[in-house]
């Protein structure tokens, strides 16, 4: 199986523009949560030849008040075809991610063996403040250049924080009271309401990426009431410091860009190939910073590259060997070569860096990285911070010199006026069934150090898979896939310190 476009990434690079044409309306009271979770109404999604249902479910927006104003919950199902063990649910990574889609298209972001999906009735799940579940939606912040991400000095400091702290009003405007209870605990009370409504006394659960936050914390908030839970490219909730965030993002962004540096080594596909593709990057990087770095798009437009948007097309094409190494080694050779490059590709998107903030329209827009700053503790308290943290990830990422997914998220946060509800903590759980971690070697979102760190906290099982990309349920690996499939029907882990070989970019 070809490895399919990833939904999920521990955090998005960008998101893109959905403009609002309407106000939100909110529910009143509506009893009991037992009694109207056995009135979700199934009816048929609007997908062609599928067999898929789609529903909701009403939850309140405050699970200390659960008489008060609510929100629905987005589902959908298929239904098993086969001898039924039970419900899996799809939990999404992003976040912003859709488990609703996910279940719709297919499972190509989140695959499960077909001989095991026919076996469960599969349901997608879209988390509060997200998709089809009251997403969160916010103003157009008001910056100017990518420089406005790199606040080295107190003015430039001053205008993101104020900037940002607008943006975060906005939400709050445009969201209504769900803003300040769009936190993953929040959700893994949704997420046990939707258990009531399906009539199950346990779920299987399978999670992806930023996913895996509600899946830890589900299990450790209900252990009695997981069957079976597969995280797959998971997030470390135990990282206490901004800098422990950033630095693990940051070598795991440099060790994926030395292997996709080693791969055009070895590969002809590889539009670097015989030359140091290494050296390239780094000619291009200190063009872009001397102010001569150009990119010509295929209308003839030439602009200037700025030294973080080469860093962020490259990083954005990490994730993905099968379908990203191949066009993001034609771009560089293009830059180096002065040549035109594809209009489509992220380097000819003119001012459009992915830093992991919601590129806005002129309304207001989604934007779900909101939900990882009711998440995380990551505080930068000013400009003097700022360049210290910019060093020390130059110092441990010294080609990339940073992870910009990171750096984006942590930029947006900057403000973040509804306080941390869900902050960082070890995962703790107990009486939980064996657990099945899943990550890649060289993961660029989420690093296979936080994997590592969520097996000593929990004592799950992990399997590597000592290949690139995020995702290794998708990662077409027979090796992984078959471990999935026995853990999913009988709840059996592979061996502890089990690997499974890398599989080598599959580009035509």
């Amino acid at each position: 199986m070809r490895r399919q476009a990833r939904i999920g990434t521990a955090v998005a690079v960008f998101a893109a523009a959905v403009t609002v044409g309407t106000t939100p309306v909110y529910a009143g009271p509506q009893g009991d949560l037992q009694a109207r979770a056995k009135a979700v109404d199934w009816k048929p999604c609007p997908v062609q030849d599928e067999p898929v249902e789609c529903g909701s479910l009403a939850v309140p927006i405050d699970w200390s008040k659960p008489n008060g104003p609510t929100i629905d919950i987005a589902l959908a199902r298929r239904k098993a075809t086969g001898a039924r063990i039970g419900t899996l649910v799809v939990l999404p990574g992003g976040p912003g991610g859709s488990g609703v889609d996910a279940v719709r298209g297919g499972m190509y972001s989140q695959p499960v063996p077909a001989e095991v999906a026919r076996r469960f009735d599969l349901v997608g799940f879209d988390p509060r403040g997200t998709s089809g579940s009251h997403p969160i939606r916010c103003d157009e912040p008001e910056w100017g250049s990518v420089d406005d991400f790199l606040p080295t000095t107190d003015e430039r400091f001053e205008r993101l924080h104020t900037s940002m702290r607008a943006t975060d009003e906005s939400c709050r405007k445009h969201t209504g009271p769900l803003f300040d209870f769009i936190d993953t605990k929040s959700a893994v009370r949704d997420l046990d309401a939707v258990r009531a409504a399906l009539g199950e006394k346990q779920l299987s659960l399978t999670s992806l990426s930023y996913g895996t936050l509600l899946g830890q914390q589900y299990a450790q908030e209900f252990p009695r009431r997981v069957r079976a839970l597969i995280l797959d490219s998971t997030m470390d909730h135990s990282l206490k410091t901004t800098w422990d965030f950033l630095r693990t993002e940051a070598i795991a962004v440099e060790e994926t860009f030395d292997e996709f540096v080693a791969w055009c080594a070895r590969a002809t596909p590889c539009a670097l190939h015989g030359r140091d593709a290494r050296r390239v990057f780094n000619d291009l990087y200190a063009k872009a910073e001397r102010g001569e770095l150009t990119q010509v798009t295929e209308s003839g437009e030439t602009r200037k590259l700025h030294p973080l948007e080469l860093v962020a097309d490259v990083q954005a094409h990490l994730g993905d060997p099968d379908h990203t190494w191949k066009p993001i080694s034609e771009i560089l050779a293009k830059l180096a070569a002065g040549e035109p490059t594809d209009s489509r590709s992220p380097a000819a998107e003119p001012q459009a860096p992915r830093l992991g903030v919601a590129r806005f329209g002129t309304e207001s827009s989604e934007d779900p990285t909101a939900i990882f700053c009711a998440d995380w503790q990551i505080p930068v308290r000013d400009a003097a911070q700022v360049r210290s943290l910019l060093r020390r990830q130059a110092s441990v990422a010294p080609d990339m010199r940073m992870s910009v997914q990171a750096w984006g998220v942590t930029m947006r946060c900057l403000a973040w006026p509804a306080g941390i509800r869900n902050p960082q903590e070890p995962v703790r759980w107990t009486g939980v069934a064996p657990v099945l971690l899943l990550n890649s070697r060289y993961d660029p979102a989420t690093p296979y150090q936080w994997a590592q760190s969520v097996e000593r906290q929990t004592g799950a099982v992990l399997l590597t898979f000592d290949g690139w990309g995020h995702g290794v349920a998708s990662a077409g690996s027979d090796c992984a896939n078959a471990a999935i499939g026995l853990y999913l029907t009988e709840v059996r882990t592979p061996r502890r310190g089990t690997h499974c070989p890398a599989i080598e970019p599959r580009v035509s």
